[in-house]
């Protein structure tokens, strides 16, 4: 039983609670909100690959749109299809084949854009090898990580005859031995091979037909459904960031700089910037086309990869997985 005191102070305290309520204004929220806060989960260590979302960072692109943006480094570890899950960031930077994989677990994951058409794996051996294409490798030793890509080499029999060792992220290997060949990207690897005195060449998986979109940017169903103008103002943002970047990217790589602490050096990020252009406007594109998707890329993905059974398309459909609504 409330005693009368008590009864007095509980009518007084629901009376001010009442005065705050009907004297106090909403604050700004979801895609009504200016200054709006967005995290972004990177899926590697800042380098070129991110280089247009630094870009906007910096050149005041985001905020120009009243987007205040987080850009959260990734590692070896990240597991950005897990972070958009768990709600920990609005957006993150995936590859093609790594969205429709996560979709393939039931995790929520849809593209909405894709910097990079044409995909910077490739296959590095030194000159000396006696490499020269694809069906040379055999008797070659593969430092290669747990991807899709290697599925399909394996599915088209490029791996017959070829030892497969896990890649511990370090061309020393290679630089130590011509029969050792491996995975890396086009827009970094080599120059560090050039660096050590060691002329190399790179494979090209996407000349093999396997060429995911790289540098997606994706988001989850739940945002699209609850914040769709957010999405579309990020989108956009995004896309000039990335005209900007390809157009020169002083700013985006001084910030890349600052906040890449595992030893990237300019002299990187110039060798990885002009590999983008190439990989972000192939044949020809121009700036206007960058970020562009296709029903028929993801497609085409699609089948390989159900072919590869890494995805059912029983679970799995691809109209969940990527979006063309945020292209202007």
């Amino acid at each position: 039983m409330i005693k009368p005191r008590n009864r007095a102070i509980c009518l007084v305290a629901t009376c001010l609670l009442a005065l705050i309520g009907c004297n106090s204004k909403p604050g700004p929220s979801g895609d009504d909100a200016a200054g709006t806060t967005v995290a972004v989960q990177l899926n590697w260590y800042p380098e070129s690959e991110h280089g247009g979302l630094y870009q906007a960072l910096s050149d005041g692109t985001y905020a120009a749109d009243d987007l205040q943006v987080e850009l959260r480094p990734g590692g070896k570890a990240t597991q950005v299809a897990t972070e958009l899950e768990l709600g920990r960031c609005q957006f993150a930077i995936a590859n093609a084949d790594d969205v429709l994989i996560a979709n393939q677990e039931g995790l929520d994951v849809v593209a909405v854009m894709a910097a990079m058409q044409d995909h910077p794996r490739c296959i590095m051996v030194r000159e000396d090898s006696g490499v020269e294409s694809f069906e040379d490798l055999r008797g070659k030793t593969l430092q290669r990580g747990d991807r899709a890509y290697v599925e399909f080499l394996r599915a088209r029999g490029y791996l017959e005859g070829v030892k497969e060792v896990p890649y511990h992220g370090s061309i020393t290997s290679l630089v130590a031995d011509p029969n050792i060949v491996i995975q890396a990207y086009c827009c970094a690897e080599p120059l560090l091979a050039k660096q050590q005195g060691v002329a190399v060449k790179t494979l090209m998986v996407s000349e093999l037909g396997f060429n995911p979109y790289s540098s997606v940017l994706v988001t989850s169903r739940k945002v699209i459904a609850e914040q769709p103008e957010l999405v579309r103002r990020f989108v956009k943002a995004t896309r000039a960031g990335w005209r900007s970047y390809l157009s020169g990217g002083e700013a985006g790589n001084a910030a890349i700089l600052e906040a890449n602490n595992h030893g990237m050096t300019a002299e990187a990020l110039q060798f990885g910037a002009e590999a983008m252009r190439e990989l972000a406007m192939p044949e020809g594109a121009d700036l206007e086309s960058v970020g562009a998707m296709t029903d028929e890329r993801w497609q085409t993905l699609f089948d390989q990869l159900v072919e590869l059974k890494l995805v059912d398309p029983e679970k799995v459909d691809i109209a969940d997985c990527y979006s063309l609504e945020f292209l202007e």
